[in-house]
């Protein structure tokens, strides 16, 4: 049974989207109606709203097992869909489960099943393998950004999982490139392709090399970031250990950054991003994870510190900016003696002896210890620091509010003074500690 017009325009409102773009409503009747799906289209267009609408009007609501089955490959993306999903406010039960937390979270959640479970391969594996709920009601399988979970690394989780999935009738295969191959084992028999991946051929973004005259890069970085001035963008390294090197050397120039990368623990990846949401951070020095799947705001440039292997990577890189309508700039970072890969074409090369503004930290970010399972809301706590913090509005930055706390962008300058008024205030009936992150 097909979503009524009604049904889907209350999700947009809910959605604050005014109508569904060109991509989304050609996935949606052909996901719709067709049994294989692939859907490629760049990186910000919408492909989660475009296969969770199908999605939802497909769901038996007096089902009590797991109904669909969503692959990620990373535990960003699983948070992001898992919001998405519950903010279209269906009534259907959604839950991510991913590696980096811990099972008994899993299994307290799992109690009543979701309709819809989201999950990273080894995590799913995990609860397949021990078998803590039934696979018989799951006739959806959507692989989001497939090209990475169908990479080699995955193949042997990845065809254990579908191995165990008999009753599928419904498969949906999405990224913003196709660079693999797609495996027997996932059983994509005379897929429909929807390819919007092209549509953005008149992009908005440019591409521009810097030429450093050392091996070492730093200081043409530095030099480049002081030239670009006050704007938000991500540098992208392929080694964590490069990425701990640029780091400590921005540190030693004072300018404020987050890192992101598959070694930190999942609540450090998760404050780093809440940090460069908000603005506290205007640079984020990530690997390849940062390219797909995370939850950040469009940004004006993305710097390649070090050159991508693949062309695929290369995109998904560029795609953290100059997204749908907007512009940017892709700066790459080349020593004079190194070879760009083909998949690079000759580019413009710019100067960066010219300094802009100085970059400058003007948020910082505040923990509470209370949330939605306290029954605070964004409204209390913007009321606690209006009233006895003292601000204005102008001072109160963005208010995420998870589970069991929150965290508040304020401004630097008064962010000391704010912790000494309102830590251990009283939230509706909780004492919260209130502290720098």
């Amino acid at each position: 049974m097909a979503n009524t017009i009604r049904e889907q325009q209350d999700i947009l409102a809910k959605l604050k989207i005014h109508a569904l773009n060109p991509m989304q409503e050609k996935a949606i009747s052909v996901i719709e109606t067709t049994p294989n799906t692939i859907l490629l289209s760049p990186t910000g267009t919408g492909k989660t709203l475009a296969f969770s609408l199908p999605l939802l009007s497909s769901l038996d609501p007096d089902c009590k097992d797991i109904q669909a089955l969503i692959l990620v490959p990373s535990r960003e993306l699983a948070i992001q869909i898992e919001q998405v999903i519950r903010s279209m406010g269906s009534g259907y039960k959604v839950n991510a489960v991913y590696g980096g937390r811990p099972i008994s979270k899993d299994k307290i959640e799992l109690k009543h099943l979701p309709a819809i479970l989201i999950g990273t391969p080894g995590r799913i594996e995990d609860h397949f393998s021990n078998e803590r709920f039934s696979k018989a009601s799951i006739k959806t399988l959507i692989l989001d950004e497939f090209d990475k979970s169908l990479e080699v690394g995955f193949e042997y989780q990845m065809r254990a999982i579908i191995g165990e999935l008999t009753s599928l009738d419904k498969r949906v295969l999405t990224s913003a490139t196709q660079g693999v191959e797609i495996p027997n084992f996932v059983e994509m028999v005379q897929p429909t392709i929807i390819d919007f991946s092209e549509e953005n051929k008149v992009s908005k973004l440019e591409i521009k090399t810097v030429v450093s005259p050392f091996k070492n890069k730093l200081q043409t970085l530095l030099d480049l970031l002081l030239h670009i001035g006050n704007e938000q963008g991500i540098i992208f390294c392929n080694l964590k250990d490069s990425i701990q090197t640029v780091s400590a050397f921005l540190e030693r120039h004072h300018i404020s950054h987050g890192c992101f990368n598959g070694g930190m623990e999942q609540k450090d990846r998760e404050r780093s991003l809440i940090k460069f949401r908000n603005g506290t951070h205007q640079l984020l020095i990530a690997t390849d994870l940062a390219a797909r799947g995370i939850d950040v705001p469009e940004m004006n440039f993305i710097i390649h510190y070090e050159l991508p292997l693949f062309k695929e990577e290369f995109i998904h890189r560029n795609g953290r900016t100059a997204r749908v309508k907007a512009k940017g700039i892709a700066y790459v970072l080349q020593w004079e003696n190194e070879r760009l890969p083909e998949f690079i074409d000759k580019t413009k090369g710019i100067d960066v002896s010219k300094k802009a503004a100085k970059k400058r930290q003007f948020w910082e970010t505040l923990f509470i210890s209370g949330g939605r399972k306290d029954k605070i809301s964004k409204g209390d706590i913007a009321g606690l620091f209006f009233k006895q913090g003292g601000i204005t509005r102008d001072q109160l930055g963005t208010i995420e509010l998870k589970q069991d706390c929150a965290f508040v962008a304020v401004p630097l300058a008064i962010s000391g003074d704010l912790v000494k008024k309102l830590n251990n205030s009283r939230l509706k009936k909780k004492k919260v500690r209130i502290t720098v992150l």
